[in-house]
């Protein structure tokens, strides 16, 4: 069967979806701002109810979040968030909690050594490594305005 170009390129816009392009940036966009709103409510609860300094209260809203992104992942929850959200549930803090928590699910069967200790950081060891050494550089080249000055 011989098709021309222009025919196949009728045939594959027929037979693709739509994009969704608007409705899923809307839900990226107000999924992640429910996030961070929850961050910021965290914060102001845990200043006001327990008296706690900004920078104490960050860092429990931190580890709350974190223990929260775990927990969904764990409960297999956090991936039906993120198939209607998308890039919403990237929001640094819960995104970076699921990437090392849905591999360490995933092969705990493997046992603790070839499972969960070497597939754990499998998606996060990469941003570690590359924020790692941007941060280095940006660092470096910090020091060196400085010295210019």
């Amino acid at each position: 069967m011989n098709i021309t170009q222009k025919e196949y390129s009728s045939l594959v816009k027929q037979a693709s979806p739509k994009s969704r392009l608007l409705k899923n940036c809307i839900n990226a966009f107000w999924v992640g701002g429910l996030i961070c709103t929850a961050g910021q409510g965290l914060t102001d609860i845990y200043k006001s109810t327990l008296g706690l300094e900004l920078d104490d209260a960050r860092c429990l809203t931190s580890i709350t979040l974190i223990f929260i992104s775990a927990a969904l992942t764990a409960l297999s929850l956090y991936d039906n968030i993120a198939g209607f959200a998308g890039a919403g549930t990237l929001v640094p803090i819960t995104g970076f909690a699921n990437s090392v928590a849905a591999p360490a699910i995933e092969f705990r069967s493997e046992g603790l050594i070839t499972g969960l200790g070497t597939k754990t950081f499998s998606i996060a060891g990469p941003v570690i490594v590359y924020g790692t050494a941007c941060s280095i550089l940006y660092g470096l080249v910090l020091n060196i305005q400085h010295l210019k000055v």
